[in-house]
């Protein structure tokens, strides 16, 4: 019995690792800045495809409103949880 307790909780333990990795890497700058990278590569290459005018430039677009989205998503979280979330709680 106390085994099967013992591997239960380093299972919890183990997962809960596992969980906190994902979520630092899911809100490390690390991240953004390789996914803005790579929208800006892809975004370049398809405007140098289609024979756009200064792909180089325009690629910046996409990227740049990338990052901006994933910079303004915590400040829409805290206010959303304050505003909507938690008032809709509050009413069941």
């Amino acid at each position: 019995m106390a085994k099967n307790f013992e591997v239960q909780v380093n299972a919890i333990v183990e997962r809960n690792k596992r969980v906190e990795g994902d979520k630092a890497w899911e809100t490390s700058k690390t991240r953004r800045l390789v996914l803005a990278f790579a929208t800006y590569l892809v975004v370049w290459f398809f405007l140098i495809v289609i024979n756009a005018p200064n792909p180089e430039l325009a690629a910046l677009v996409p990227a740049g409103a990338f990052l901006l989205q994933q910079y303004s998503l915590p400040f829409l979280k805290e206010w959303w949880l304050e505003k909507v979330y938690r008032n809709s709680s509050a009413k069941k």
